[in-house]
């Protein structure tokens, strides 16, 4: 087993915002967005102050700068009149003009981005997180981070059976066992400390790195418990130590597993990880795992196990964007956490450096220059920053191949740098070789937020189709794994002078976490709901589309298809009302396993008892919240499927949206040929059947298609979303 240390965060600041009608008169607060100029004034301040003056000069009223920004926007804040807001929003170069909000720094970007707010909705609901537990296998925990602290955190309930090996736990954390031989639950990689307080971490104001993405941090779940379980250091982890970590969780009494960690597919009788957390199904434990970071790449995902949440990574509205402007005034968006304050804009010459492998620009002057570098799969983004800053470049521009494609995150370079997409590095290079004399500058733009483009799938995260049970659709669910924010082990920056450390990385190992976290708040919200209760109601109540209603896109900025995103993007406060479910109980997988073709003693090594294939199912009659059909030409099958009502008592719900590839039909039969599937109860249960057919002349040659069906409440609160694959044969 490996530990996959894909790296991203999430955090920032967010607002709640109230604003009040004002006299024409009366000085107010405004936040001011300036274009960002092609030159960067010498002095800041007094191209702010350029601003003001000009608004000055129109009225008997002197408005008052507040604050200077330099790095979170380009802009000011300012007391002014509304009249002179007005005129300030007409000025050449001014982007935006808005009364100052009142907002409260209250959690990280990514709670906010998938729409948990304090005091109301599924946070208000689940009370936090109170009273669940959260069980980490990873690489240990730093007890004593703020993130971990237990203000607000009731005591474990009389359940709880777990200890603590060292000192240090608490209310939020209140179990740390190590099973890798010869060290303590002290986290020595980062990595478990990162993803434990991205499920549960306390709240803890003016998290930030190296000064960027400032604001209140906190995990999904805030009030819940956190149990470490150490399987893992920075060379792996074995699988005998994950199989005990798994072991001592399920006997502690935890309500939810997060691992951020994966192998190869396999079957799932030789799949320890798949084995453990069969157990923890069975048990009541709801299980959260990493997809894998082996994309854009298909068939390559971890964690394929039909009891598991599988997870893949794509970004939130948040970039630490560093921009190159080339010397045509081109401008081209990148990333970097290092942004130097003290790096100059002029346009320096801009030379091309290839791979920036090592020694290999010691041919090439690139002294006081701006290097460009490929990715090329060699060297690391970082490595080739030390080449160029070892050759003396004064700058990088990283530029991604076409596989990574327009996928990009923020990174620690020991000089300026600007990892770019695919797109833009062609861009540049067209640059390049227009002119003798190319010359180039990056621009430090801080922490940018709000972006509407996202989620974006990250080009990483790994993709289907499940090679372990190809008629079941993986990954599972897309959730935030790229430039994460979350609670590290050490000080990465000499400008932390606090114990709260924090860093930024990306992978699904991030991702896990946001789910697990998301799990618990379901399951203290709803405690009644099984583990694949609240599997379907995630997955039902998932978004396909970015914050402008478009399409999600993957690295190519094409349409993410289902082997990338799975049913969607997580959006928690729907998952907390998704009025119907798909439920499945434990034993209901043997005739699932029997129909994989495992033996009995094979299906024995999961189940863990004696079992008989006298009845054996195919992969699409499960009872899953997706199908995955394999049609000829001329052919139909039919499977049910049965759901459980979870929503209002009375209600009903027909089918409202659907959509099917070319040369392929479907047919809904609700019992007693009605056209609406009513319920009168709470937990009553309804069953349908779906007839999918290809068109005896249908003779498409891609072996895939995909498509949808969404049933609709008749109040229209619920809906319920079921996405399709087919397979042609």
């Amino acid at each position: 087993m490996f530990l996959k240390f894909g790296f991203v965060l999430l955090l920032t600041c967010t607002t709640l915002f109230g604003v009040f009608p004002t006299k024409a008169t009366e000085l107010n607060t405004y936040i001011v967005h300036l274009s960002s100029p092609e030159d960067h004034p010498r002095n800041i301040e007094e191209w702010y102050n350029s601003f003001l003056l000009k608004v000055a000069s129109r009225s008997n009223v002197i408005p008052e700068m507040v604050y200077p920004y330099h790095q979170v926007i380009t802009g000011f804040a300012a007391k002014m009149s509304a009249d002179q807001a007005k005129v300030m929003e007409s000025l050449s170069g001014v982007l935006s003009v808005s009364p100052e909000s009142v907002y409260q720094l209250h959690t990280t970007r990514s709670s906010y981005f998938l729409g948990l707010r304090r005091n109301s909705g599924l946070w208000k609901d689940s009370n936090y997180g109170k009273g669940t537990i959260i069980g980490v296998i990873d690489s240990g925990i730093t007890p004593g981070h703020p993130s971990f602290k237990d203000d607000g955190v009731p005591p474990p309930p009389s359940t709880w059976k777990g200890k603590c090996e060292v000192a240090g736990c608490n209310n939020k954390l209140i179990g740390m066992r190590s099973f890798v031989k010869g060290q303590t639950p002290i986290d020595d990689a980062g990595h478990g400390t990162h993803t434990s307080s991205t499920a549960a971490g306390n709240w803890v104001d003016n998290a930030s790195v190296f000064q960027l993405g400032n604001g209140t941090a906190c995990g999904m779940a805030p009030l819940a418990h956190i149990a470490m379980y150490k399987t893992c250091d920075i060379s792996g982890c074995f699988g005998s130590d994950v199989l005990a970590g798994m072991d001592a969780a399920i006997k502690d009494g935890v309500n939810v597993l997060s691992i951020s960690l994966g192998s190869f597919s396999m079957p799932f009788y030789k799949d320890i990880l798949a084995i453990a957390a069969f157990t923890a199904t069975q048990k009541g434990i709801s299980v959260s795992c990493s997809a894998g970071n082996a994309g854009p790449y298909n068939a390559t995902l971890s964690n394929e196990a039909t009891w598991i949440l599988t997870v893949g990574a794509s970004t939130i509205d948040r970039r630490f964007r560093t921009t190159v402007r080339l010397g045509n005034n081109k401008l081209f968006h990148g990333e970097s956490l290092y942004q130097p304050k003290n790096y100059s804009r002029k346009l320096r010459p801009l030379v091309y450096g290839e791979g920036c492998g090592k020694e290999s620009l010691d041919h090439i002057d690139v002294k006081g220059k701006v290097v460009l570098c490929d990715v090329d799969g060699r060297t690391g983004n970082i490595a080739k920053g030390m080449e160029v800053k070892k050759a003396g470049g004064a700058a990088m521009i990283v530029a991604n191949d076409i596989v990574t494609g327009e996928s990009i995150a923020a990174e620690v370079h020991v000089i300026l740098a600007s990892y770019i997409g695919y797109k833009e590095g062609v861009e540049i290079k067209k640059y390049l070789n227009s002119t003798s004399s190319p010359t180039a500058t990056i621009l430090c733009r801080g922490t940018v937020v709000g972006l509407k483009s996202d989620p974006e799938m990250a080009s990483f995260s790994s993709r289907g189709p499940n090679r372990a049970s190809p008629g079941i659709l993986k990954p599972d669910i897309t959730g935030p794994g790229v430039d994460i924010l979350a609670a590290w082990n050490v000080k990465v920056d000499k400008l932390t002078q606090t114990n709260a450390t924090f860093f930024v990385i990306r992978g699904t190992s991030m991702s896990c976490p946001h789910l697990a976290g998301i799990m618990a708040l379901l399951k203290s919200a709803h405690p009644e709901w099984s583990p694949a209760a609240i599997k379907s109601a995630i997955m039902t109540t998932a978004s396909q589309v970015n914050r402008n209603g478009s399409a999600i896109v993957d690295e190519r900025d094409l349409p993410a298809n289902v082997f990338a995103i799975g049913s969607g993007h997580v959006n928690p406060p729907k998952a907390n009302e998704p009025g119907l479910v798909f439920d499945i109980q434990p034993d209901d997988y043997i005739p699932y396993l029997c129909g994989l073709g495992y033996t009995p003693n094979q299906i024995e090594t999961i189940v863990k008892k004696k079992v008989s294939c006298s009845k054996t199912i195919t992969e699409a009659e499960l009872n899953y919240p997706s199908f995955v059909v394999s049609l000829k030409p001329g052919e139909s099958k039919t499977y049910s499927r049965t759901v459980t009502n979870v929503g209002l008592a009375e209600t009903g719900y027909s089918v409202r949206d659907s959509s099917i590839p070319p040369g392929v039909s479907i047919e809904v039969a609700i019992r007693d040929r009605q056209d609406v599937m009513s319920f009168t109860a709470v937990q009553e249960k309804g069953t349908y059947e779906v007839i999918f057919t290809r068109d005896i002349k249908d003779t498409k040659k891609g072996p895939y298609g995909q498509g949808h069906m969404t049933w609709v409440s008749e109040t229209g609160k619920y809906t319920v979303r079921t996405p399709f694959v087919f397979k042609f044969e």
